[in-house]
């Protein structure tokens, strides 16, 4: 048993019927606060040909705090590049995240772009969350012989504070995760549970950007040079894959994140597997984020209600929006927004406890790892 307290608040969001932008399901959205305090999410819609835009909505409240709803507010971004456009009326803006960097006093959006070569990450930067520039695909140094340009490469997020690399030198830093051949779930589920995890090909990696940080350079933030090998599958609801969720946030613990992992499951009837999607925590030290404090044994979110369940892709859950619930006073609160079923968007929200549970000790990957790291106990980090 985990800990870490989560409530399911309820479906939020689902397609407006008539909406042709809509008509193939509302999902994974980003979630920020703007600058005037306000709640907006940047949901994917989804259309004919599984066309892709990012719409922006303004969260509705009910007199208890909780979200109950959403506004419509348009379209923040629509394929229009040659990197988001496959042709024949195919391409697509997908699965947003949104983080606001204190350095460059920005909003910077990482989302999937989708062309003729498959998706790919991109960026896009706003002083408003309204109006948006495009800074174009994000761009790898090759780490160790592995070429992170040339794979499909999706779920990236941004830490909103400069962070260490692994020479201790502060940089901008991007959680990523590669679809090397041969790593995707629908790949490695013919494989029996003692398969052989492939550590290069099959892990959420942080890759740091040595950009200046005095101001915005748009033109250098899509390059990242440096990479660190973060995570890989463990336990057995992530068996087949993990991938990033919701961006960093500070906890009393150190850096949080939300992740996807994904398992088989033996159909009802007794023909095939299904995939399922579920939803675990990470907790990354404050000084070293490379190192890992926590990792969930078992998942906090997995498909159990008919919507989670029944839709586009049956059995997700699949966070990518977070939101510390201060304004309520409650710095311990986290409302997680997450994609249902391919199809509709439901939020729950996250209680961190007050110490880590003991379940799973710090690790870090020695092997990537070029300076010492001591990680901080759980009990003593603020």
């Amino acid at each position: 048993m985990s800990d870490f307290q989560v409530k399911r608040l309820g479906l939020l969001m689902e397609p407006e019927p008539g909406n042709p932008h809509e008509a193939g399901g509302v999902l994974n959205p980003a979630a920020t606060r703007g600058p005037g305090g306000d709640l907006y999410l940047f949901p994917r819609l989804v259309g004919k040909n599984n066309y892709s835009r990012i719409g922006i909505a303004r969260v509705q409240f009910n007199d208890a705090g909780d979200p109950c709803g959403v506004e419509r507010l348009g379209i923040a971004l629509e394929p229009e590049a040659d990197y988001e456009l496959q042709g024949n009326g195919f391409g697509g803006c997908e699965d947003a995240r949104v983080t606001y960097i204190e350095q460059f006093d920005r909003y910077v959006m990482t989302y999937t772009a989708l062309s003729r070569v498959g998706p790919r990450i991109a960026l896009a930067v706003s002083a408003d969350l309204f109006h948006w520039s495009r800074l174009g695909l994000a761009t790898f140094d090759p780490y160790r012989g592995i070429d992170f340009v040339h794979v499909d490469n999706k779920d990236a997020s941004l830490f909103p504070v400069a962070i260490p690399n692994h020479c201790g030198k502060m940089q901008l830093a991007m959680i990523h995760r590669p679809l090397f051949a041969g790593s995707r779930p629908e790949e490695t589920d013919c494989e029996d549970c003692s398969r052989r995890v492939d550590l290069a090909h099959e892990s959420i990696w942080i890759s740091y950007c040595p950009m200046a940080l005095e101001g915005l350079e748009p033109d250098r933030l899509g390059l990242f040079n440096s990479h660190h090998r973060l995570a890989t599958p463990v336990a057995p609801w992530e068996a087949l894959k993990i991938g990033g969720g919701t961006p960093p946030v500070m906890t009393r613990h150190g850096w949080m994140i939300l992740y996807h992992g994904v398992h088989a499951t033996d159909d009802p009837g007794g023909v095939g597997k299904h995939l399922c999607y579920s939803a675990g925590v990470m907790m990354l030290s404050t000084e070293h984020p490379r190192t890992i404090l926590y990792r969930s044994p078992d998942p906090l979110l997995t498909p159990l209600f008919p919507h989670e369940r029944n839709g586009v892709v049956e059995n997700v859950v699949f966070p990518t929006g977070i939101d510390c619930r201060h304004d309520l006073g409650q710095p311990d609160r986290f409302d997680i927004y997450y994609g249902m079923a391919d199809s509709r968007i439901g939020v729950a929200s996250l209680t961190v406890p007050p110490r880590l549970p003991t379940t799973s000790p710090p690790r870090v990957d020695a092997r990537n790892a070029r300076v010492p790291v001591t990680p901080v106990p759980a009990e003593t980090t603020a």
